[in-house]
């Protein structure tokens, strides 16, 4: 595991300065493709998710009855579609913010990506949850799905690639627990300590304690900026992409944690 994430590090890096250095060479602007690559393709594992139940101490973000605990991005009212329990992006609406912004947490949440195959690469199956806004794991239907790898179902988007590719098929439910240590700021603005990502994907460690490099973007390199908490962020990528049975741990109140 050890071996393979450096590997993955380091063909990220010269892949980084051989950009940094064409863009800089030619003037221009970044483009998507600059951070994107396709090898080396993480192993397909057969995973079998073990869907968990809101431990006594969790804070429940969606339990299938309603939105009271979500927003839209654009101000007002969530406009996804709510039906048996069920959350679905409804494509044109718009991502979704809890109202109540957090800091470290344990976010554990169950989705699913449309049983009829649509399209491919980036456009099959795509979504996204973000720690603070920033700081995404990607979702996407990745079964037999080819893309740029760091930005797989399973990615710290564009930063770091999964061990391994835990897929479901498409149309089944699967589940990511994710520990999120957020980043700490100076009062000027200095980052103190970066984020930090572990994400169980189905139940398989795909990261372990990942170090952030900023916020994740889809153009351009990752780079700080002083924030404090935020919400937790669903993204509408114009897929009909579902949840289920979300709720978090607030690790910042943990004596352990604290200390």
């Amino acid at each position: 595991m050890k071996s393979s994430r450096s590997l993955f590090i380091l063909i990220f890096t010269v892949a980084s300065i051989f950009t940094i250095q064409t863009a800089c060479a030619q003037d221009r602007a970044w483009h998507p493709e600059d951070t994107e690559f396709y090898e080396p393709v993480p192993p397909v594992v057969r995973a079998v998710p073990a869907f968990l139940t809101p431990p006594d101490d969790a804070v429940i973000l969606f339990d299938g009855s309603d939105f009271s605990n979500w927003t839209s991005v654009r101000g007002g009212d969530v406009e996804w579609e709510l039906e048996n329990g069920v959350m679905t992006v409804n494509p044109g609406s718009g991502n979704i913010v809890t109202t109540e912004a957090f800091g470290s947490v344990q976010l554990y949440l169950e989705w699913r990506t449309p049983a009829e195959i649509i399209g491919d690469g980036q456009g099959r199956g795509n979504s996204g949850v973000f720690l603070q806004r920033r700081y995404e794991v990607q979702i996407l239907d990745s079964y037999e799905n080819e893309t740029y790898v760091n930005g797989m179902a399973g990615s710290i988007y564009k930063q770091y690639v999964p061990y391994v590719n835990a897929a479901m098929p498409p149309g089944e439910w699967q589940s990511y627990n994710i520990i999120f240590e957020a980043p700490l700021f100076s009062e000027n603005g200095n980052v103190e300590k970066p984020g930090f990502l572990t994400v169980f994907w189905n139940g398989v460690l795909v990261h372990h304690n990942a170090e952030l490099e900023g916020p994740t973007r889809y153009i351009g390199l990752p780079e700080y900026s002083a924030h404090g908490d935020d919400g937790i962020m669903l993204q509408d990528h114009g897929d009909l992409v579902s949840f289920r049975n979300i709720w978090l741990r607030k690790l910042d109140e943990s004596p352990v944690w604290g200390e």
